[in-house]
């Protein structure tokens, strides 16, 4: 507003003086590099700040770490007039809201109303769904606020994020939050950076053999893949619905712990006696670690142990064969016939011939033409061979049986879960080489056959490399339905291992 015959510096020192006595103190800014999700939604309750101050210092976060290329679609207008609202409502003295006027960010592709659901791949970037997948209505049900929909690995089909089809910064690829030269992680690679950033303390990602769990461990935030079947999928692009779920994602374990409530049900978990802890140590988890990554988990082992946690060493023969029998065969037999439903029955308007016909990244476009569009496998002596009898076998047997050598291990050694180092290797260098089918399977390599078995794991954030200083996670597999008994004892563990620092600021 412009002043007449007065100078703005004279109108503003004149109202000062005039209002000192009456003006009550400026609200708290939130700080986005201490706040958690939970503590979020308890200061905007208490009046602390406003939710659209925290709304607007979480933008201007995600604009100034463009470098990660965190976001395909950043709402700003929807996301500052839905925290408005959430305002006006506690004005007008409503109940509090366990998420109101919280931002979260959601996986692309995962269906949100009036934003595109790209699923990381230009053929889906202008499908703008009409409803939001069940897994987002309860959160913004709980009056949570979708900031944006987050960048990730194409079709969430790798484990590096390196994306070439989306990009804000200068290169491509989702970058670590820790340090932008190195991978993310994936595919939920956006959303496990916009968190690690501390542009918003919690959101949404999916996983099939380690999406949530690979890129929270690169950039230090605590993930659940859920039990399978433990939250409903529609509204979500899949890959393997004997694999898919979707996954809460967070800066702290209480955040996980609160989304996946919203989401599930139950009461509210609390953390968990560690006394009454038993965990095993398979030693094909401890294979190819790096320096940091072994001292990191030998230091947090040790850790539990004095905290009263039971470690046991525990073998499971076959696991790798059985594992390796699975997680192909399944993802890429069950990824043609799941996108054709997907397609149809979401509005997308194309076929997966077109989808696969935009796909920018070369490995998941070499894996789409090679092996999902034909319903190939890899065979013996470079060929490829029909899928569907390998297919077949891993569900008949192979899954089976694993499932079994889980659910043995757990009943015989009396474990509340396997614990391990969540992959075995901190973030390398962001390139189109990290996203090679040996990097694939070095990163997948703990991952993988809990996501075969369709049980339930948990990353906490360890620590930062001694040397790296770059994020460090370990994973706690718990028999199949055991998701709140894991979460109680990740609430325990955090406060042994205590919370990571968030980046420094750039």
């Amino acid at each position: 507003m412009t002043q007449p015959r007065i100078s703005r510096l004279t109108a503003s020192f004149l109202a000062t003086v005039a209002c000192a006595a009456t003006t009550p103190p400026a609200a708290a800014q939130p700080d986005l590099d201490a706040l958690t999700a939970t503590q979020a939604a308890a200061d905007l309750c208490a009046g602390k700040y406003t939710s659209e101050a925290l709304v607007s210092a979480a933008l201007e976060r995600a604009r100034s770490r463009a470098d990660l290329n965190a976001f395909i679609t950043l709402d700003a207008a929807g996301a500052l007039e839905a925290a408005r609202a959430a305002d006006a409502a506690r004005g007008k003295g409503k109940a509090c809201l366990p998420l109101g006027g919280v931002p979260l960010v959601v996986k692309d592709n995962i269906e949100v109303a009036g934003m595109p659901a790209s699923a990381g791949t230009p053929a889906l970037k202008n499908f703008v769904p009409r409803a939001d997948a069940p897994v987002v209505a309860k959160l913004r049900k709980a009056g949570a606020i979708v900031i944006g929909k987050t960048n990730m690995h194409e079709l969430a089909f790798g484990i590096s994020g390196y994306n070439a089809a989306f990009k804000t910064g200068t290169d491509w690829g989702v970058r670590n939050a820790y340090d932008p030269a190195r991978i993310a992680g994936g595919s939920s690679s956006g959303s496990a950076a916009a968190i690690g950033a501390r542009v918003v303390a919690a959101g949404l990602g999916t996983d099939t053999g380690g999406s949530v769990r690979i890129p929270c461990a690169l950039n230090g935030c605590a993930s659940l893949r859920p039990s399978v079947g433990r939250y409903a999928q529609a509204g979500i692009a899949p890959i393997s619905h004997t694999r898919d779920t979707a996954g809460p994602m967070g800066v702290a374990m209480a955040d996980v712990e609160l989304l996946d409530r919203l989401i599930a049900g139950g009461k509210a978990v609390r953390a968990a006696d560690l006394k009454k802890v038993r965990v095993g140590v398979v030693a094909s988890t401890l294979a190819n670690l790096d320096a940091d990554t072994q001292a990191a988990t030998d230091a947090a082992i040790a850790k539990m142990k004095s905290a009263g946690v039971t470690v046991v060493a525990v073998e499971m023969p076959q696991l790798a064969e059985l594992n390796g029998a699975i997680g192909f065969p399944v993802a890429l037999y069950e990824a043609y016939d799941d996108m054709v439903a997907y397609l149809k029955k979401s509005g997308a308007g194309i076929s997966i011939e077109e989808l696969a016909k935009g796909i920018a990244s070369p490995d998941v476009k070499g894996t789409y033409d090679g092996l999902v569009i034909p319903r190939k496998l890899p065979g013996p002596n470079n060929t490829l061979v029909d899928a569907q009898p390998a297919y077949a076998a891993a569900l008949k047997t192979s899954r089976p049986a694993l499932q079994k050598l889980y659910q043995d291990t757990f009943r015989r050694h009396r474990l509340d879960a396997i614990v391990f180092p969540t992959v075995p290797k901190v973030a390398i260098a962001a390139t189109a080489d990290s996203s090679s089918l040996a990097n694939f399977g070095l990163y997948i390599q703990n991952t993988d056959p809990g996501s075969n078995a369709g049980i339930p794991g948990l990353q906490i954030p360890l620590a930062l490399g001694a040397a790296s200083k770059l994020p460090i996670g370990l994973e706690l597999d718990g028999p199949a339905g055991s998701d709140r008994r894991l979460i109680a004892i990740g609430l325990a563990l955090e406060g042994v291992f205590g919370r990571l620092p968030a980046p420094a600021r750039r």
